[in-house]
């Protein structure tokens, strides 16, 4: 099933966006933090009055979802009068009823969710000619209601002022957005249905402070103290994340040295990142500090020395997202013109234009020196509160990768942690082919997927379909299960 839209260009970002990219890279040192002056200003002009505490929705669009009779909405949720958040719903092709309620975040910092959508797990795919999109069959609202939310504000199709620099204003956000959305008649049914977040990249911060986030505010709602509907978290799923540098940078240097393809770099290299990692007031103590009550200069010159020193050389000439290519992969397609395609605009109410990535919410974050804090403790609150989580990485993805990942996955002290760690991996199956290597312990699970790159959906591996791994991993987890070969 093939849709074209017209390739008018409204807009387009005011950095050349890097193609299936969600960690930006200023002056070409990936996630680097020079410093920048803090934004606080109207990301787009507004084009109609927002309506604050209320939605604006536009209903059954046509666009990306053409299941006969499988509802879709977009719009924004108005969180203030000058801060707008654009939403894509599709309700489940299935049991939409009963199914449970997800929602969806890229990472970035300041990367849009309709990456998700449209190179990941959407209910369509962007093609690789940038300007078609076709039905998929492995889309994750065969099994859920999905929610796509473009975060923070000035992200995506969102817009207004740029206030948000930490995880912890992210969370407050999108929890007011979500109280919002659930008062809405339209989508108050859903309130009641199992709640499940995923999200990647940088939603290794994201994940465990919104969750943290979210089981404090129910806990207010339940004391008295806090005055909104509980959010009925029960599943958290982070793939290729950020949540504990500490433990995960270590992961660039012995990745670069070894993974299941080739090095990446020469031993030189692999030396100079070692001893930068090393060396006193290097990488690792710098990192430390930020750990030990550091400032917000003391963690975004940890995110600056490590990005340059580090992360960004030993990536050599391959794609940071997905090695198997050189530098710049071509692939996922870059989504940019079909996003900002007139015709598209006015189908789905959006009133902005769009870009991959906001530099500025990046730099807003960059300052506050977000990215080089813990978010462990966080992630170690969620899983020891009877959330169902899942951790995933693919293992051609070197700028999370899963020698980080599986790092920061072993150090979790958890009620899980011990028997997790005591486990051997096992060979997880998708229709008897080899799909990955997976552990279970409790309602915690870890799956190292094969062949796929920082957008683990995105990718096929043997003769799986593209996208055919990741849906059977988000099933299981969503049946309350977990994993499991088939």
């Amino acid at each position: 099933m093939l849709l074209t839209f017209a390739t008018a260009l409204l807009g387009a970002a005011s950095v050349v966006p890097v193609l299936g990219g969600q960690v930006p890279a200023p002056d070409g040192v990936w996630g680097a933090a020079y410093s920048y002056p803090k934004v606080n200003v109207e990301s787009q002009l507004k084009q109609s009055a927002t309506t604050p505490g209320k939605l604006r929705v536009t209903e059954n669009s046509g666009v990306c979802e053409t299941t006969p009779g499988v509802y879709q909405a977009s719009g924004y949720g108005d969180i203030a009068s000058n801060e707008s958040i654009w939403f894509w719903f599709f309700e489940a092709r299935d049991n939409s009823d009963t199914a449970p309620f997800t929602i969806w975040l890229n990472g970035g910092p300041g990367s849009s969710s309709m990456i998700g959508l449209f190179q990941e797990h959407g209910p369509c795919r962007l093609n690789n000619d940038s300007s078609t999109i076709s039905y998929n069959d492995y889309s994750w609202n065969n099994v859920s209601n999905m929610l796509y939310i473009d975060q923070p504000v000035g992200v995506g199709y969102s817009y207004g002022t740029l206030d948000v620099g930490t995880s912890e204003k992210a969370a407050a956000d999108i929890w007011t957005f979500l109280q919002i959305f659930f008062s809405d008649s339209r989508f108050s049914k859903y309130q009641q249905h199992e709640f499940a977040l995923w999200t990647e990249s940088y939603g290794g911060h994201y994940g465990p402070t919104f969750a943290a986030y979210f089981l404090q505010q129910n806990a207010g709602i339940a004391n008295g103290s806090v005055s909104g509907q509980i959010i009925n978290l029960k599943y958290l799923g982070v793939g290729d994340g950020l949540t504990d540098p500490l433990s995960q940078y270590p992961g660039y240097i012995s990745y670069a040295a070894s993974n299941p393809y080739y090095p990446l770099v020469s031993s030189s290299e692999i030396s100079a990142g070692s001893e930068a990692w090393n060396e006193t007031g290097g990488c690792q103590d710098q990192i430390k500090a930020c750990y030990d009550g550091g400032s917000d200069d003391t963690c975004s010159a940890a995110q600056d020395y490590c990005n340059n020193k580090i992360l960004s050389p030993l990536a050599g000439n391959y794609d940071v997202y997905y090695i198997l290519s050189e530098d710049p992969d071509p692939y996922p397609p870059d989504a940019t013109s079909y996003l900002n395609n007139a015709t598209l605009l006015g189908l789905i109410g959006a009133e902005s234009s769009w870009a991959e990535t906001n530099y500025d919410v990046y730099y807003n974050f960059a300052q506050t020196g977000d990215w080089m804090r813990n978010s462990r403790p966080d992630l170690q609150t969620v899983i020891d509160s009877g959330v169902r989580t899942i951790i995933y990485d693919g293992d051609a993805d070197y700028i999370l990768n899963f020698k980080g990942v599986e790092a920061m996955v072993h150090n979790l002290q958890t009620q899980f942690s011990s028997e997790f760690n005591q486990k051997l991996f096992t060979n997880w199956t998708v229709e008897g082919k080899p799909a990955g290597i997976y552990k279970n312990a409790g309602t915690f699970s870890y799956v190292r997927i094969f062949g796929a790159g920082h957008e683990v959906a995105a990718y096929e591996y043997g003769t799986l379909a593209r996208g055919q791994a990741a849906l059977q991993m988000f099933s299981q987890i969503m049946s309350n299960q977990s994993l499991y070969s088939t």
